[in-house]
C-alpha cells in the first residue's frame, strides 16, 4: 500500500527542515512527499535541495488570502498515495512516529488515525488534541476530532466525504474530521506518534488564537447541531465571547475582570496566564466572525469533489 505525505506550504522557511526529516523515512513505509507551494517561487531554493521531493506549485485565486483547504485538496488530488499523511512545516517527527501513525491503518483495523503534537518551547498547544498534557490524562483510543498537523487516512475515506471544504480558511480540517466521524469512520488516537512543532512566540501564537476562535464559529455555523454539545465539551467558544462582550460592566462593577480567576485556578499548572490570554484571543476571533470581519469566504472555489476529479 502506497504511502504519501503531503505538505503544503506559502512562505515558511521552516519547510526546508521538515523535508530533510523525512528523508530517512524514504527507507521504510513512505513513497514520496508532496509539498503543495503557494510562495510563487519564493521557496525555490528549498525546491531545489530537495529534488526528491514532488513540487507542486499553487496559484491562489486572486481574492483568496487564506488557501488552506485548496491546497490540501490540490494535494491528495496529486499524491499517488493509497494512504496520506499530512503535517505542516516546521514539524518534526519523532523517531518512530510514520510506522506508528500508520499501523492501525496498514493492519486495517482503521482507515484514520491522528498522533500527538509536541512543542519546542512553552505553548498551550502543546499535548493531546483537546490541549491537555499527556501527563495528566489518559489517552483516548478515538477522538472526535484532529488537526491535519499529525493526521494519516486512506484514499477512500477522504473520497467518501468530498475532502476539504473549500469556504473554509482555517478549520478546514477540523470540519473534515467531524465529517469523517458523522459519516462512521473512526479516528484512532496514536499518542506514541509525535511529531514537534514551532508555534512562535507570543505575538504569533496570539494571531492563531484569533484565527481558530474565526474558524470555531464557522465550524458551529455549518454544523449547528454540535452547539448543545459545545456547551458541554467546548465552553470556551460561548463563555470568552461572552466575557468580552461583557467588559463595559466593568464601570459599574470593577470586579467583573476578577471573573477570569476562575480559569486562571483551573488552568494552574498548565501556565495559566498564557492559557487565558490565548483563550481571550479566541473569544476576539469568535466575535469577529460572528460579526462578519474577517469572515470565512464563501462559496467562490469550485469544491473538492470537482478538483479531485480535475
Amino acid at each position: 500500500m502506497k504511502v504519501s505525505i503531503v505538505v503544503i506550504s506559502k512562505d515558511e522557511p521552516a519547510l526546508e527542515e521538515t523535508l530533510d526529516a523525512f528523508v530517512p523515512l524514504l527507507e521504510g513505509e513512505l513513497d514520496e512527499v508532496v509539498v503543495v507551494d503557494a510562495s510563487a517561487g519564493r521557496l525555490d531554493s528549498i525546491r531545489d535541495l530537495h529534488p526528491w521531493v514532488k513540487w507542486v506549485p499553487f496559484s491562489p485565486h486572486p481574492e483568496a488570502g487564506v488557501t488552506i483547504p485548496e491546497q490540501r485538496n490540490v494535494g491528495v488530488a496529486e499524491a499517488i498515495g493509497e494512504v496520506i499523511v499530512f503535517t505542516d512545516c516546521g514539524c518534526v517527527p519523532e523517531p518512530g512516529w510514520l510506522p506508528r501513525l500508520l499501523a492501525p491503518i496498514l493492519d486495517g483495523s482503521e482507515v484514520v488515525a491522528c498522533g500527538r503534537t509536541g512543542s519546542r518551547g512553552r505553548s498551550v498547544y502543546d499535548g493531546t488534541p483537546d490541549g491537555a498534557p499527556l501527563d495528566d490524562v489518559i489517552p483516548p483510543e478515538h477522538v472526535e476530532e484532529c488537526p491535519t498537523i499529525n493526521m494519516a487516512f486512506r484514499r477512500e475515506a477522504f473520497e467518501r466525504i468530498g475532502g476539504f471544504d473549500e469556504t473554509f480558511q482555517y478549520g478546514s480540517d477540523i470540519d473534515f474530521s467531524w465529517r469523517l466521524t458523522r459519516a462512521g469512520m473512526r479516528i484512532r488516537y496514536v499518542p506514541d506518534a509525535v511529531v514537534v512543532h514551532d508555534w512562535g512566540d507570543h505575538r504569533r501564537q496570539n494571531r492563531r488564537a484569533v484565527a481558530y476562535g474565526r474558524a470555531r464559529a464557522h465550524l458551529y455555523r455549518k454544523h449547528p447541531d454540535r452547539i448543545v454539545g459545545m456547551l458541554r465539551d467546548d465552553p470556551i467558544v460561548a463563555a470568552y465571547p461572552l466575557f468580552l462582550l461583557g467588559l463595559p460592566l466593568t464601570v459599574r462593577w470593577r470586579a467583573y475582570p476578577l471573573l477570569l480567576a476562575v480559569p486562571l485556578w483551573r488552568n494552574r499548572g498548565k501556565q495559566p496566564v498564557r492559557v487565558v490570554v490565548d483563550h481571550l484571543w479566541f473569544g476576539v476571533g469568535v466575535l469577529s466572525e460572528l460579526g462578519g470581519v474577517g469572515s470565512s469566504r464563501g462559496n467562490r472555489t469550485r469544491g473538492a469533489v470537482e478538483r479531485v476529479k480535475a
